[in-house]
């Protein structure tokens, strides 16, 4: 046994466990992106020095590998133009299912968020007076989006990982959460699978005591025939889920393939979800996984098709507009329109996402962005396009040439991007289809970003807190206004229930869930159920979604669940043996993700946001296209609800219990300044 010191309490290491290893951290941070590193620092900063980011890969996840032309982020106005708390609080709940405490915090706490980014480093640009100036984002009435480029949110995961080292906040890598434990609603511990091999210098060998070491052994080769697997079981009080959005849903997706979640694991332990059916979906290039929004499309190149044997190809746009020139003003608009949103379909820029999906999808074609040459392979009239895109790109200056030339000249970072990925959009084409991009839903939080379990919270996209539209950018300010509060709520907490913990017998629990989870006999290889499931849902519940559809792949997700054990191979590598468990949490989410929509269709609900569900009784948006695009936009009725669905398992057997609830209004106090100021005091304990 070796001890070392960590923060002002020991570390003690047993060396000889076996499988098991254990940890005790009062306040574990599962993710290394944006929001966990903000969380782990706000903790750290306001005394929360136990504290420790654990993570599957540092240099993995959405916010350091995702990014667009000029990714946005989402604040206060600070510079032109009238605003306020309350308007902007207002407007992110004009987008529907929004809770008005949420709302609130997020307006409020966006400027706090933003200026320690800027103190951090993250080159928001600003006039030579110092005016953090904006621009109008979509759903989005005033100027308040920013933007650091390209690699927003890259550079914001960087900047804060750079603050975290600085302070020393211990970072644990190589570690996949595969489990958490609660015990009478309050989170114990969770378990991890060790993706990596150990190195004496790391953090990683720094383990906490749960118990005692001879009953912290565990043999697996009753379940494993004598196959060493690692795993690292946590004690902590307070679990922060920073782990993003349940990218693994789907297969077609902009998310980087570094991308999983945990979205399963947490609904797994009974917390909530909500406004699970909410996604955003959008055209986005395939390799690199990069959303070809804004310039993009503003610099008007050429949709084509091709087929898979690389034949017949064709600018299949134009088969549906009445000439190029509308067709290049539709496509213009897609640039900041990037979202599908249904209601932009008859007489909107959606409608060429779902010729895109009609042409890669049901036709079975490879579609791609040609920035080499204009429509028709002819010059532009400029003064044929639409008033908007018109003004636009004579404001731009870029009234001349091919696309590349003056995506060049409006944003040279964006071209530069698919350069540094090996792709030169003056000689390439750049394959596209429409993608899942964003889960606007996700777990259920309060206005302290806390779950139904305490002590567990999540920040970032792993937390449900928007609706069914959002301004762009809205999600990065969200993971940093998440990170402020929970690191109030747990400062200010003063229980102690570590010794409650210690009696709950969580080394024996650890062990039965490593013998469920290892159990595996089957033949089929594990990637191959992965891709079936990931495949399923991109094909049925993503941005078209039919309920008798979704019915059958409900049926088949669940039966695929309980023979599980039977189906899959038992993996041969640490590589399947990760994937195998990212294949248990994507099956999971699935089930409640497919329950959600089919309780959403069943409740009366239509078409809404970024989802068109068939409706026999609708409209198609063109004579030309298949019945399962007849669809019948949603009244708005569902506003002012949100959906709650809470996982249960009857012997194995998962069933999702859903719920409609109000949304919680925007808090509406008497804010008389002293009275607020003593309340301040008695939070903070300051005399």
């Amino acid at each position: 046994m070796e001890d070392s010191t960590f923060g002002d309490f020991e570390i003690k290491e047993y060396r000889n466990m076996n499988n098991l290893r254990t940890m005790k951290i009062k306040n574990v941070v599962v993710g290394s992106g944006a929001a966990g590193y903000a969380t782990a620092v706000r903790l750290f900063q306001s005394g929360e020095i136990n504290t420790a980011i654990i993570t599957e890969n540092i240099n993995a996840g959405t916010s350091r590998n995702t990014g667009s032309d000029k990714q946005t982020y989402y604040k206060l106005s600070l510079a032109d133009g009238e605003d306020s708390v309350l308007n902007m609080a207002e407007d992110l709940m004009s987008g529907g299912a929004v809770d008005g405490d949420i709302a609130l915090s997020e307006a409020a706490l966006s400027t706090r968020g933003f200026y320690n980014l800027v103190e951090l480093g993250v080159t928001f640009p600003c006039t030579e007076y110092g005016e953090y100036i904006g621009y109008k984002t979509d759903h989005d009435r005033g100027k308040r989006a920013t933007s650091a480029g390209p690699y927003t949110s890259k550079m914001m995961t960087e900047k804060l990982e750079k603050k975290a080292k600085e302070l020393e906040i211990e970072i644990i890598g190589n570690l996949q959460l595969i489990h958490i434990f609660t015990d009478d609603e309050h989170v114990t511990g969770a378990l991890f699978y060790e993706r990596g091999e150990r190195k004496d210098e790391s953090i990683s060998t720094h383990l906490f005591d749960a118990s005692n070491e001879n009953s912290a052994k565990l043999n697996l080769s009753s379940v494993n025939e004598g196959e060493k697997i690692p795993f690292v079981l946590v004690q902590c009080e307070n679990l922060i889920l920073a782990t993003g959005g349940p990218a693994e849903l789907f297969h077609d997706r902009v998310y980087p393939a570094s991308q999983f979640g945990a979205t399963g694991v947490a609904l797994s332990c009974g917390i909530h979800g909500q406004n699970l059916t909410e996604w955003q979906f959008g055209m986005a290039s395939l390799s690199p996984r990069w959303n070809v929004s804004g310039t993009y499309m503003q610099t008007l190149p050429r949709f084509i098709s091709i087929n898979p044997d690389g034949s017949c190809e064709r600018e299949f746009l134009l088969d549906f507009f009445k000439n190029k020139y509308e067709m290049m003003s539709m496509i213009f608009l897609k640039g900041y329109q990037w979202p599908f949103d249904v209601r932009k379909v008859i007489n909107g820029s959606s409608i060429i996402d779902l010729l895109v999906y009609k042409e890669t999808v049901l036709n079975g074609r490879r579609v791609y962005l040609d920035f080499t040459r204009n429509s028709c392979d002819e010059d532009i009239d400029f003064e044929c396009l639409s008033d908007e895109a018109k003004l636009y790109l004579k404001n731009a200056d870029v009234c001349f040439g091919t696309p590349i030339e003056r995506l060049r000249k409006m944003n040279m970072p964006a071209v530069q991007f698919y350069m540094d990925k090996e792709v030169d959009l003056s000689r390439d084409y750049l394959e596209i289809a429409v993608c899942a991009q964003h889960n606007n839903g996700g777990l259920s939080v309060n206005s302290k970003w806390e779950t139904s379990v305490h002590g567990i919270f999540a920040a970032g996209e792993a937390a449900g807190t928007h609706g069914i539209f959002r301004p762009g950018g809205s999600a990065l300010n969200s993971g940093q206004a998440a990170a402020i509060r929970i690191a109030e709520t747990i400062s200010q907490r003063k229980e102690e229930l570590f010794e409650r913990k210690e009696k709950s017998n969580l080394l024996e629990r650890a062990k039965e869930v490593v013998k469920l989870v290892t159990y595996i006999h089957g033949t089929t290889p594990v990637y191959e159920l992965y891709r079936q499931v990931t495949k399923h849902m991109s094909l049925h519940a993503a941005m078209i979604r039919n309920s008798d559809k979704l019915r059958e792949e409900l049926k088949d997700m669940n039966k695929l669940w309980l023979s599980l054990p039977d189906l899959e191979k038992r993996p041969k590598n640490k590589e399947e043996w990760i994937l195998h468990f990212h294949l248990r949490d994507t099956l999971i989410a699935a089930i409640v993700y497919i329950s959600a929509m089919l309780d959403y269709v069943e409740k009366g609900h239509k078409s809404r946001g970024s989802a068109l569900y068939t409706d026999s009784y609708g409209v198609l948006p063109d004579v030309s296209f298949p019945e399962i695009f007849r669809f019948t936009e949603d009244d708005g009725g569902g506003q002012d609800i949100i959906q709650e669905c809470a996982l249960k398992f009857t012997e194995a057997r998962p069933h999702t219990e859903i719920q409609w609830r109000p949304v919680r209004p925007i808090p509406c106090e008497n804010y008389f300044f002293e009275k607020q100021w003593a309340g301040y005091r008695a939070r903070f304990g300051i005399k």
